[in-house]
């Protein structure tokens, strides 16, 4: 049989802690339906689910969509019966601050792949109660990545020449990508939501076996 027409019966899940920006919460909930992932949204959102943005990333995809909304992530927890020993396993927490690598990771069936919000990531003391399950994707240092800051600051100040604090103008604070930045030291706070969600969600597909990726 041809691998492709193998029936998928493994679930995955893809869990966003409070996202602000819903054009990459409608790229995820595309890729979701593709991979038949179900998708997990903790509140406060930053955007309402039937606002335009949302729906233009997500296209037709986001009908199709197996997604849940959860009033904080206690509520998350609870509901997905993941408040024991047992669930703390099948959780997958990505960070920056993180030893292991996801791709050093273990993914199983049930699994939820957990990324923070756009601007702050995860809360400290959510990473600090589920150390063992932190993951990072690895990604150059700042000083390679931000090497142009400061073109980057020139060309604000041809922008916004009447601006009396420089460090207020949006380029310096969130890049086109959907990306923030620290404007005291240029820093970028992790690799765009919906290409962290895609890479690691394809890795535990492979990891599961997904059908054409053996």
């Amino acid at each position: 049989m041809n691998p492709l027409e193998t029936r998928w019966e493994t679930m995955l899940n893809v869990v966003l802690f409070e996202p602000e920006i819903p054009a990459n919460t409608g790229n995820i909930g595309r890729t979701c339906v593709v991979t038949g992932a179900r998708l997990h949204l903790i509140e406060p959102l930053g955007f309402l689910l039937d606002s335009k943005q949302l729906r233009r990333a997500g296209l037709g995809y986001w009908e199709n969509l197996d997604v849940t909304v959860y009033r904080n992530w206690e509520d998350f927890l609870t509901r997905c019966g993941l408040t024991g020993p047992a669930g703390e396993k099948r959780l997958h927490l990505l960070t920056k601050k993180a030893r292991r690598t996801y791709a050093e990771s273990t993914y199983r069936d049930g699994d939820y792949l957990v990324f923070g919000k756009e601007s702050s990531g995860l809360p400290e003391d959510l990473l600090a109660a589920h150390a063992d399950s932190c993951e990072r994707i690895p990604m150059l240092a700042d000083r390679d990545t931000l090497a142009n800051r400061d073109a980057w600051s020139a060309q604000e100040a041809t922008l916004h020449p009447d601006d009396a604090e420089p460090t207020s103008s949006p380029l310096l604070q969130q890049d086109i990508c959907g990306n923030f930045i620290d404007p005291a030291d240029y820093r970028i706070s992790a690799l765009n939501l919906s290409n962290a969600a895609a890479i690691v969600l394809y890795e535990a597909l492979r990891q599961t076996n997904f059908p054409g990726m053996e």
